[in-house]
């Protein structure tokens, strides 16, 4: 049995106290005297490339590498993410991720499964994403769902085929997330529809990028999420996503809107040429950019996001949420995600200016 005291961050409030736990929380206890830290639930990213020089597409040892790395930023469960490139290569990083899910990682965070954001999106709006875009036949759905790894998938709902994949997706419990898109407002709305009918949970990839914006007359894909029962990722480094559009998407989309890093290799080397799904791209002042000068990925970490957002304003406990609670309630991990007895003892010990100290995956130290 372990003991942590600090700031409990709960999801109603925080609470200056204490946690016994193994695997999982045996107890949580009010202690006026406690170090002057904060105890977080783990952090949960539901899409994440790469980091330490390594990509998801590279296979096992790439996603050990890339998972520690982030581990050391407070993730406690993660999702590697594919790109857009040829269906073999995707393939094999699909069965790449699902024997890391097999296996697990020693001293690394929980690989919950895979997030396939490439190849069924928009050739139109690509965004950083390689040109090997391709429909969602029935039979490329099969073959991707045989790896039994795939969690989430970002869909254009536009594409030929899209309206039988998501039912083959939904079917198979996996969170259906629209994005790399050209969808209208009626089309994303019909799609979200369309996921929810069938029993599903829908998702936004990226909320902001790689999709129409927010205009008088022509609403777009943003609104349609923003006003459904659809969840939405957000990349919240500050490049993709101005300060105040973040205000405003938490303040509709509060519960809903959850925070990934889709951080690409080159996260925590030093900044100059790196890659991104084979293509050449420059780090500099915290943004990644193609050579044309549009932004491509990120080299965003969790804890990063979480000072960003208290940065813009908001309370600990909401900003914590967006990191643990909310990635949880979308992907259905019912165990994980807060500080509550008979969770999982997943946390993140931060000083007082939130630079991570310690990191614990299921009663186990770390970092």
């Amino acid at each position: 049995m372990h003991t942590l005291s600090g700031h409990l961050v709960l999801p109603d409030r925080i609470l200056s106290g204490s946690l016994t736990f193994s695997s999982t929380i045996h107890t949580v206890a009010e202690n006026p005297n406690v170090p002057d830290r904060y105890i977080l639930p783990g952090f949960i990213d539901g899409h994440v490339h790469g980091g330490n020089g390594a990509d998801t597409m590279d296979g096992v040892e790439a996603i050990h590498t890339l998972s520690k790395f982030h581990a050391s930023h407070g993730t406690t469960t993660i999702l590697p993410t594919t790109i857009t490139r040829p269906w073999a290569d995707v393939m094999d990083a699909l069965r790449a991720v699902a024997e890391v899910v097999r296996t697990q990682i020693s001293n690394g965070p929980v690989v919950h499964g895979a997030h396939l954001e490439g190849p069924f999106v928009s050739p139109h709006k690509l965004g950083a994403q390689p040109p090997y875009a391709i429909a969602p036949t029935s039979d490329r759905v099969t073959e991707a769902l045989s790896t039994g790894c795939v969690k989430v998938v970002t869909l254009a709902p536009e594409l030929p085929y899209a309206e039988d994949a998501i039912n083959q997706f939904v079917a198979a419990n996996v969170r259906v997330s629209i994005g790399h898109t050209v969808a209208s407002y009626e089309q994303t709305e019909k799609a979200v529809c369309q996921v929810c009918a069938a029993g599903g949970i829908a998702g936004a990839t990226h909320l902001f990028n790689a999709m129409a914006p927010i205009s008088s007359r022509k609403p777009g894909p943003v609104t349609a999420l923003m006003c459904s029962d659809a969840y939405a990722e957000m990349i919240f480094d500050t490049h993709h996503v101005h300060p105040a559009t973040f205000r405003l998407a938490h303040k509709v989309m509060e519960n809903r809107l959850l925070f990934v890093t889709d951080a690409m290799r080159a996260t925590g080397m030093p900044e100059g040429p790196s890659q991104l799904g084979g293509q050449d791209v420059i780090v500099k002042d915290g943004a990644v950019r193609l050579p044309d000068g549009s932004l491509a990925g990120s080299v965003l970490t969790l804890d990063v996001a979480l000072r960003n957002a208290l940065q813009a304003g908001t309370p600990l406990i909401q900003a914590a949420a967006l990191l643990s609670q909310n990635p949880a309630r979308y992907l259905g991990l019912t165990d994980r995600g807060t500080l509550e007895v008979g969770k999982r003892a997943d946390y993140v010990v931060m000083d007082s200016a939130f630079i991570v100290q310690e990191v614990w995956v299921g009663g186990q130290r770390i970092h």
